[in-house]
């Protein structure tokens, strides 16, 4: 399923557009995605080893939302390579790093073009409701948050409102 992503009024795309392709097969979620524009204005995280990292929604960075029996789990993807898990039983409540497999993140740059692709492990408890988002951040320090839906007046992505795939 292909589906637009859209910037949260207070943070203007500047020319760019974002879709995510997501797949759901078993306990994997399959996502690809993709931004197309200026992607030479966007301030891309430097590459690094593949591990779990915290705090990378400071800069871009794709993320995933999934709701569970008890709560939900979040995903943050780094073109960096770096990527990060987490469980919440409430909203933003009991927050907890998430055991999965590390995610092998692939980027693709062309001009006006960059990919993002990555599998990530679902918990035995996740449901077909799904938030896909996005921080996208300029060379000029401009911050875009992008989401499926934006149910409030601030960018807030653990807001249930945002969550609005069926997978």
């Amino acid at each position: 399923m292909r589906l637009p992503l859209i910037p949260h009024p207070i943070s203007p795309p500047a020319g760019l557009t974002l879709e995510v392709e997501a797949r759901r097969a078993g306990r994997v979620l399959s996502l690809e995605y993709l931004l197309a524009g200026p992607v030479e204005f966007v301030r891309w995280p430097e590459a690094t080893a593949r591990a779990r990292t915290d705090e990378l929604w400071r800069t871009t960075c794709f993320e995933a939302f999934v709701r569970t029996a008890g709560g939900y789990v979040e995903y943050n993807l780094s073109p960096s390579g770096g990527w990060a898990a987490y469980r919440f039983d409430g909203y933003r409540e009991g927050m907890r790093g998430l055991e999965i497999a590390p995610p092998f993140i692939v980027t693709r740059m062309a001009p006006g073009r960059f990919g993002l692709t990555v599998d990530v492990d679902l918990p035995e408890d996740a449901t077909d409701a799904v938030g896909l988002t996005a921080v996208v951040e300029g060379l000029d320090g401009a911050i875009g948050y992008w989401a499926l839906a934006h149910p409030s007046d601030k960018p807030d992505f653990h807001h249930e409102g945002s969550w609005s795939a069926v997978l």
